[in-house]
């Protein structure tokens, strides 16, 4: 299947790029979410006269991102306190959803989607550096400390 990217993605192409992606995939994310239309020549010339439209969008939402990584790179540490046992492991487990609670009580909106917990969620107390995808081309950094109620 073939589409045109109405805004960049990953490891797809930019604004305007046609890619050949599988079906499921154009289906069922990238046309619903508004991310790419089918390419067919009709899709093709809206798209021609909608360019400059669709690169204004993207170069806004990309200055939006910089300044929130901006403001994420300016935060203190932020200190989350969980129940812990005596060698340091949670009785649960720190998640996406909380640290995007205590980003937000920080002053910075992130939604859990941006959040990226590639070891999965935390367990252990300590200190911990947490990757925020802002943008494809974006990428913030908060600094978490986990302690002992």
């Amino acid at each position: 299947m073939e589409v045109i990217l109405l805004e960049k993605v990953g490891k797809l192409g930019n604004i305007g790029d046609k890619a050949k992606v599988k079906a499921g995939f154009g289906r069922n994310y990238l046309i619903p979410q508004g991310k790419a239309v089918f390419a067919t020549e009709s899709n093709i010339a809206e798209f021609e006269s909608r360019r400059a439209e669709l690169e204004a969008k993207a170069a806004d939402t990309l200055t939006a991102a910089q300044a929130r990584a901006d403001q994420l790179a300016a935060l203190d540490p932020i200190v989350i306190s969980v129940i812990a046992g005596d060698e340091g492991k949670l009785f649960g487990s720190v998640g996406a959803r909380e640290l995007e609670d205590a980003i937000g009580n920080a002053g910075v909106e992130v939604s859990k989607n941006e959040i990226s917990l590639p070891d999965g969620a935390l367990r252990q107390i300590g200190d911990f550096v947490i990757d925020i995808q802002l943008h494809s081309d974006v990428t913030g950094s908060v600094s978490v400390t986990l302690e002992a109620e």
